[in-house]
């Protein structure tokens, strides 16, 4: 079998985690089993010469990058914040006023808008995050009366789940922790279970996004659902136990438990959406659609393409009323035809992706990652409307 490259396993590894993808999507890519791949990873296995090529291609790096520890092609995800906004979260800004109740919530709503269905939502979101953040903290703090006290911090929990999924996009994943607190505390404070539930969901997101955090995002996501016993019956509470379910059928697949993730889609998650219909209870978009959604990135996650894909049919996305899962949705179409190599839908998807939202895109590892793996080999007849998306995106 020859002898074991030093340190190979250990860099295919590490790229491929950077791509987000799983040890079952690359190999599937490259023709070798799943558990041949994981040989090479730990080292028990060689790749041979053309396998080590196929491996750079999909994993964007050159084959040097795998025999050294010569850098990879970099990527050109943003992972920074606003200034204004990191500041204003950590302490070093100041100016905050005590507002009414009233002008919060409305201020928040504004935000969450621009968030959700926004093209440009960093752009037009983040001159308005840093003063939000402290006007809020300024009236939790300035505020006596009890019944508009509880009012402000509704607000407070609110407006830091959506800097949950702000700082989480921009890579600052040690802020969006710090925000999920806040935001835990917040809906603790004002005794709402159903932001509680809402901020447990955030917090599971937050795991997700971490190596090895799923198994603690899945036991988040238990003690969310556990609170909600507290919450009056109704379609509140429904929709955000299936939004918590659905964070564990997230960690059920980053742990590979494919079965296991599938069964709670069909016995739980699907029931429970059929329940509520489409809706958008504390932002978490959850419903039949979304539901759809997070079956097509299983399949994707699980290597899956073509059945990934079947599911894609039954999704109409146009009507949610979030722009990022729309973003999510057609870069999971798109990871499906690139498991598939199909590179004319790959290139049509990524050019829906630019059109939904540029911003997001740039931010985007995985986006980035099937540009650069679509520019390696992508055809004559439309190599030019490849290298000028990927100019668009800076990655040559």
């Amino acid at each position: 079998m020859g002898t074991p490259l030093p340190g190979v396993g250990a860099r295919i590894r590490r790229y491929r985690r950077m791509t987000g993808r799983s040890q079952a999507v690359v190999a599937g890519l490259c023709g070798v089993t799943e558990r041949y791949l994981s040989l090479i990873e730990n080292g028990h296995r060689t790749p041979s010469p053309d396998l080590l090529v196929q491996l750079a291609e999909e994993l964007a790096v050159s084959v040097a990058a795998l025999l050294s520890d010569e850098a990879p092609r970099s990527r050109p995800t943003t992972l920074t914040a606003d200034r204004g906004v990191v500041r204003a979260l950590l302490g070093g800004a100041t100016g905050g006023r005590v507002r009414s109740p009233g002008e919060l919530r409305d201020r928040v709503e504004s935000a969450w808008r621009i968030w959700q269905s926004s093209a440009a939502r960093f752009t037009e979101a983040e001159p308005l995050l840093g003063g939000l953040v402290l006007d809020v903290e300024a009236t939790v703090r300035g505020t006596a009366d009890a019944a508009d006290r509880r009012e402000v911090l509704r607000s407070a929990a609110d407006l830091y789940g959506l800097l949950r999924s702000y700082c989480r996009r921009a890579g600052r994943l040690d802020l969006a922790l710090l925000v999920a607190d806040r935001s835990r505390r917040a809906a603790e404070d004002a005794d709402d279970p159903i932001r509680m539930a809402a901020a447990a969901w955030n917090f599971g997101h937050c795991l997700l996004s971490q190596e090895d955090g799923a198994e603690a995002a899945a036991e988040v996501a238990r003690a969310g659902v556990s609170a909600l016993d507290s919450a009056p019956s109704g379609a509140e509470r429904t929709a955000m136990v299936g939004a918590l379910e659905l964070v564990r059928v997230t960690a059920d697949a980053q742990q590979r438990r494919w079965w296991e993730a599938r069964a709670r889609l069909e016995d739980r998650v699907f029931r429970l959406a059929g329940a509520v219909g489409e809706g958008n209870v504390m932002r978490t978009v959850f419903g039949p659609t979304n539901t759809y959604l997070h079956a097509l990135s299983l399949e994707i996650l699980a290597g899956e393409g073509a059945r990934g894909l079947r599911l894609a049919d039954k999704v109409n996305v146009s009507a949610l009323p979030s722009r990022e899962r729309q973003f999510t949705f057609v870069l999971d179409m798109a990871r499906g035809y690139h498991l598939r190599r199909e590179d004319a839908a790959v290139l049509v998807h990524l050019l829906e992706l630019e059109r939904i939202s540029a911003e997001d895109m740039v931010r985007s590892a995985p986006a980035t990652s099937v540009v650069t793996g679509l520019l390696d080999r992508a055809r004559p007849t439309y190599r030019p409307q490849v290298e000028a998306l990927a100019r668009r995106l800076g990655v040559v």
